[in-house]
């Protein structure tokens, strides 16, 4: 009986030590079951210490969380026969774990496969659009003083042309098209991104004369629609001055006109009360203007010019 006793703990303890009997689900993870190769059960996706038939089945966890996936940069021709290398990125997740066990079986195997559907989708994409609808998104001219120079050249080619799909459309059909492949091997893609573009080296020169010249073109366009509005405000302002001018001239000669009207008017009432002081007065300011030390005047005493002197010589 003892003997039995201690050969059952022994079994236990062999069975405990090389069957390992438990295994851990970690947070993030979910775990398919096998046994002889084939699944077992249904998928365990809740964290936590488990148990599975020492020996028989065997124990496959999977990420549960976004998985990251980057591609080579590829060279592609666009539909305007320009040749470009584009990187790709992407994000996926196993949605399927059994159906991910079964097609691929790791995740090594889906990269792989990742690798020609995302790669065949970039390509359909960029051979079916023109250059500039993958390096713009919108038709808004460009701030570019953020991005690096490399980028800037892709971006400022393409700046003043109007675009009929641009970035976002594109990269939604690449998703679009990746997501229909890939439910076979139990996997989700959640996005898709174009991480660098960049020209063939003989290709630059002729990317920067085109750049130059478009924006040379957008400059002018912005200098003659300046040059108009100028004109437009000068125009506007020199009407505005000549009105502003022509009131003030007419106020001032109707100011003018009636100081000239109450001048002449108190000269006549002042004429109207004494009427020879007025003239003896008159005649004296005009010694003063007309005569001084440098005048040599000859005139009769007897003429009028000298009649008040002679008056005042008689009295």
């Amino acid at each position: 009986m003892k003997n039995n006793v201690i050969g059952i703990i022994a079994f236990v303890l062999i069975v405990a030590f090389f069957g390992s009997p438990f295994y851990v689900v970690y947070e993030g993870q979910q775990a398919v079951i096998t046994m002889f190769g084939k699944p077992r059960g249904n998928v365990v996706t809740n964290a936590g210490l488990k148990f599975k038939v020492p020996f028989f089945e065997k124990v496959h966890k999977f990420e549960k969380r976004i998985l990251e996936w980057d591609g080579y940069a590829t060279e592609i021709p666009t539909k305007d026969k320009r040749f470009i290398f584009i990187d790709t990125t992407a994000r996926w997740r196993i949605k399927d774990p059994l159906v991910f066990f079964k097609s691929v079986q790791n995740e090594k195997i889906a990269q792989s496969r990742l690798d020609g559907i995302i790669d065949a989708a970039v390509r359909d994409v960029v051979m079916s659009n023109n250059l500039i609808e993958i390096v713009r998104s919108s038709n808004r001219v460009l701030d570019t003083s953020e991005f690096s120079d490399t980028d800037k050249i892709f971006m400022d080619e393409g700046a003043l042309e109007e675009i009929t799909v641009g970035r976002d459309k594109m990269r939604d059909a690449i998703i679009k098209i990746a997501k229909e492949l890939v439910p076979q091997y139990g996997i989700e893609i959640i996005d898709v991104r174009v991480k660098r573009i960049n020209y063939l080296e003989k290709d630059r020169q002729s990317v920067y004369q085109r750049m130059i010249a478009e924006r040379n073109r957008e400059a002018e366009k912005y200098r003659s629609e300046g040059r108009g509005i100028k004109a437009e405000v000068e125009g506007k302002t020199d009407k505005e001055l000549k009105v502003i001018l022509s009131e003030a001239y007419r106020q001032a000669e109707e100011i003018k006109g009636a100081a000239d009207a109450e001048s002449t008017e108190i000269y006549a009432e002042s004429f109207g009360k004494d009427p020879e002081f007025y003239s003896f007065v008159q005649t004296l300011e005009s010694y003063v203007t007309t005569l001084n030390k440098d005048t040599s005047v000859i005139i009769s005493t007897k003429g009028d010019y000298f009649k008040y002197l002679n008056s005042r010589n008689e009295n």
